[in-house]
């Protein structure tokens, strides 16, 4: 089950990397530090970095953990406004999935 769960973190991963990588030139240029944030699986981290929205986290966080994606968006901007990290949940393996503060 681990490799499974492995396997669709990845792929998610890259695909939102390929989405982030083609939006990002376009929107360089308005572009803040406020609203990002980073999610992590147990002690590694999934997303992480400067052109990781809420909305995307959000996203990746809710698909993991097979929640839906609006209360998990409120959650990652409680974090970005507070700096506090959250769990989102915990995988089937017990490793918490968390939203951090960019």
């Amino acid at each position: 089950m681990a490799s499974y769960a492995r396997t669709t973190v990845v792929t998610l991963f890259a695909g939102t990397a390929i989405a982030v990588a083609a939006a990002g030139p376009a929107s360089a240029a308005t572009q803040t530090q406020n609203g990002l944030v980073n999610v992590a699986v147990g002690d590694v981290s999934v997303l992480n970095g400067s052109n990781v929205s809420i909305g995307v986290a959000a996203q990746i966080a809710a698909t993991i953990c097979g929640v839906k994606v609006g209360p998990v968006a409120v959650l990652g901007t409680a974090v970005d406004a507070s700096g506090t990290p959250a769990t989102v949940c915990t995988t089937s393996q017990g490793l918490p999935v968390t939203i951090t503060q960019a």
